[in-house]
């Protein structure tokens, strides 16, 4: 072989080592080099589909002014009462706005604005994806993005229209300067109160143009936008209320982050609480307390269902309440008649601090039949029906005793808690079973000894109460009160033994559906103002106000049974004139500040509240209202209760309660003479004849009864003690002043009435 030949067999030996296997099957098109391709082809067909939706996308006309409208609210019979919602906007160029408010705005809504490219792709994609998953609402929008929304687009929650969105901000942007973007979104953007733009909200909240505001109420504006109502202060909650300031804070913190705010000047500035909404012309008398309520429900109800508040002060909504137009003029009557007739303001000072609040149930519906909000809703904006400020008082232990049959309770002796439970009833008898001292006060003094539970009800003794509210446990006592309608969420709503007195707030409206729920068997109740509302002839869906069970029946019965006891024979015997079955609860606040009666026959459910009021919405006694003493639950509120349940019910036929439970009605004879009104040492809740000290160490949680619970019927050696059917009474001592009393949060020692 020659030397070429060889050179010519080696080269063909290393070519056929080095030659790899060609890939086979799936493998083929998984190369790096091919994957790659992929990739670039993908980024190019995304971009290419930019492009062309950039190119399909037009910017449209300015359609937002054009679809508001004014709302049309009816009544049950579909008369019109009321017209709202009319445009509340005036646009004003930015050179109107002091620069200092327009820098508050951006600080809270989008700070780099000035230089950012008028999108957010990344808040927007988020945005997306949470609408995808039915998240609701989510933030990340620019200022551009929300102008676009508010003026070419609107106020939806698609995919769809976040698409549009980010194109035509994309082209607004290019378009259009960033004043120009800037004075279109303060002139559409919505504050709360009707108002759209900067200068309705300075006219809404401060009752100046735009020009003439500060950076502080600036400042409060800019806050607003995040969410109006939540944040207005004439309606606020008072967690709503801490959650603006920390806005309004957050505002004036970016500003100076933003080099717009002087550190020093900041830390001097302090908020400004905004003036009362102006009240709307026309809905005068209680129109516009009916109006206001309905409003918040639609709001909390499109909030619910993922929309913002804003759809409806846009308008085009036809609401029909469900305000029974008979019922709501006896309730209006029964007010003057019983309580307004007797008021001399120029006589008495006092009578001029009474305001009423007042809703009235239909049970079986949910539907709120009638409603008093106050006098006139152009002279006392804030709506008594709905307020959450004032104690709520004796009316709160029904509650209690619902608890401890709902949780089978017993007594720290281990006795099941019932109508027939004996407590120690001694005024300001400190409770056993907590670290936490706690001696109510009972009203008068009211010291008689061993009592059963029908007869604390009955005279609204408040150291039996306390008691038993430690038995239950505070946790389960406040969980079965929100369960049944109370909101949780009020000032003092705490699980403290003062929460016994009822210390927490809450609205005639919620107490109505609170005892609606008793009413209804156990049925949760929400109280619901609308009938049925709609947009542009789509009708919006409505939540049913009758809801599950928030307690059993069993327990919801047991509690009417004896509340009928506190009619027959108790604080609320006023109300016996109605001639019907009855079943209620008086409650008096610390210092007299309100006063409540809470009643309800089987088809109708009424809280009427009392509350004073001074200057600068101060709480102050109602004590000597109409030229008596003390207004307890028994006086003007059970008058009032009564002569509208009469009103009210008058031609309709008289129902009785439909009652099933097992709770033991049987009262065990009272032990002894009555106990002397001084405060005496904790006793047992034991039934026997001699009270003692409980054998076991004192505990804060609730206790629960062994399957062979002890009966609290008493030992065999007394005499038979005759069963208490629901309509006939128990067997009492001489009747006492009746009543309850507590300590205040001071530690004074002004009584809580019942």
């Amino acid at each position: 072989m020659g030397r070429a030949e060889a050179r010519r067999a080696q080269k063909s030996t290393r070519t056929a080592k080095g030659k790899k296997a060609k890939k086979s099957g799936i493998r083929r098109f998984f190369t790096w080099k091919k994957l790659l391709a992929y990739f670039v082809a993908l980024i190019a067909l995304g971009a290419g589909a930019c492009v062309a939706l950039y190119l399909y996308v037009d910017v449209p006309k300015g359609n937002s002014q054009a679809k508001l409208q004014s709302n049309i609210f009816k009544d049950a019979d579909g008369k019109i009462i009321a017209r709202s919602g009319d445009v509340n906007r005036q646009e004003v160029p930015l050179d109107k706005i002091p620069l200092d408010v327009q820098h508050a705005v951006v600080a809270a809504e989008n700070k780099n604005f000035y230089t950012d490219p008028g999108v957010d792709v990344f808040g927007t994609a988020r945005g997306v994806l949470n609408t995808l998953m039915g998240r609701g609402k989510q933030g990340g929008s620019t200022i551009t993005q929300q102008y676009v929304k508010n003026y070419y687009l609107d106020q939806r929650q698609t995919v769809t229209r976040k698409v549009k969105e980010l194109v035509i901000s994309l082209k607004v942007q290019k378009e259009t300067s960033k004043d120009e973007i800037l004075a279109g979104y303060l002139n559409t953007s919505f504050y709360g109160r009707g108002a759209y733009g900067l200068q309705a909200a300075s006219r809404a909240y401060y009752n100046k143009d735009v020009d003439k505001l500060t950076l502080e109420e600036g400042a409060y504006l800019a806050a607003l936008l995040q969410a109006p109502s939540q944040y207005d202060w004439s309606i606020a909650t008072p967690a709503g209320k801490e959650n603006a300031k920390a806005r309004w804070n957050y505002v004036l913190d970016k500003m100076v982050e933003q080099k717009w705010l002087d550190k020093d000047k900041r830390a001097t500035m302090q908020f400004k609480e905004p003036g009362k909404p102006p009240a709307q012309k026309g809905l005068t008398g209680q129109n516009g307390y009916l109006i206001e309520a309905a409003k918040a429900e639609m709001r909390r109800k499109l909030v619910k269902d993922g929309r913002p508040e804003s759809d409806l002060d846009a308008g085009g909504w036809t609401i029909s309440l469900s305000i029974d137009t008979k019922k709501q003029k006896a309730l209006e009557k029964a007010v003057k008649d019983k309580l307004l007739d007797d008021l001399d303001p120029k006589a008495r000072a006092v009578d001029k601090n009474v305001q009423v609040g007042a809703a009235s149930v239909d049970p079986k519906t949910g539907k709120v039949v009638a409603l008093y909000g106050g006098t006139d809703a152009l002279q006392h904006w804030t709506n008594n029906a709905t307020r959450e400020d004032y104690q709520v008082a004796s009316t709160f232990k029904p509650l209690i005793f619902a608890s401890a049959l709902e949780n089978k309770s017993t007594t720290q002796n281990k006795v099941r808690i019932n109508a027939g439970t004996l407590y120690d009833s001694t005024s300001e008898r400190p409770v056993t079973g907590t670290e936490e001292h706690f001696a109510p006060e009972n009203e008068d003094g009211y010291s008689h000894g061993m009592i059963p539970v029908q007869k604390a009800m009955n005279d609204s003794v408040n150291s039996v109460f306390a008691q038993m509210a430690i038995d239950v446990g505070l946790t389960d006592v406040k969980k079965t009160a929100v369960d049944m309608g109370m909101n949780g969420k009020v000032k003092d709503f705490v699980e403290k033994p003062a929460m016994s007195l009822g210390s927490m707030g809450n609205s005639p409206l919620h107490m109505a559906g609170v005892y609606a729920t008793l009413a209804h068997h156990g049925k949760k109740v929400t109280p619901s103002i609308i009938k049925s509302a709609s947009q542009n002839g789509r009708d919006l869906s409505l939540d049913n106000p009758i809801g599950g069970d928030a307690i059993s029946r069993n327990t919801a019965d047991g509690v009417t049974t004896v509340l009928k006891g506190v009619v027959d024979d108790g604080t609320a015997s006023v109300v016996q004139s109605v001639g019907r079955q009855v079943a209620g609860k008086t409650g008096t606040s610390d210092d007299n500040k309100s006063a409540w009666f809470t009643g309800y026959t089987p088809d109708l459910v009424t809280a009427i509240g009392l509350f004073g009021e001074g200057e600068g919405g101060k709480q102050v006694t109602l004590k000597g209202t109409g030229g008596n003493g003390r207004v307890n639950g028994g006086t003007y509120p059970a008058r009032i209760w009564a002569a509208y349940t009469a009103d009210a019910l008058q031609g309709s036929d008289a129902e009785e309660f439909d009652l099933d439970t097992d709770m033991s009605t049987t009262v065990p004879a009272i032990p002894g003479p009555p106990a002397s009104s001084s405060p005496s040492a904790p006793a047992s809740h034991s039934p026997s004849p001699t009270p003692s000290r409980p054998s076991q160490s004192p505990s804060a949680s609730s206790s629960r009864p062994p399957s062979h619970a002890p009966s609290s019927a008493p030992p065999s050696s007394r005499p038979p003690v005759p069963p208490v059917t629901p309509s006939s009474k128990p067997p009492s001592p001489p009747v006492p002043p009746t009543g309850g009393g507590g300590l205040q949060p001071n530690g004074s020692r002004e009584p809580l009435h019942g």
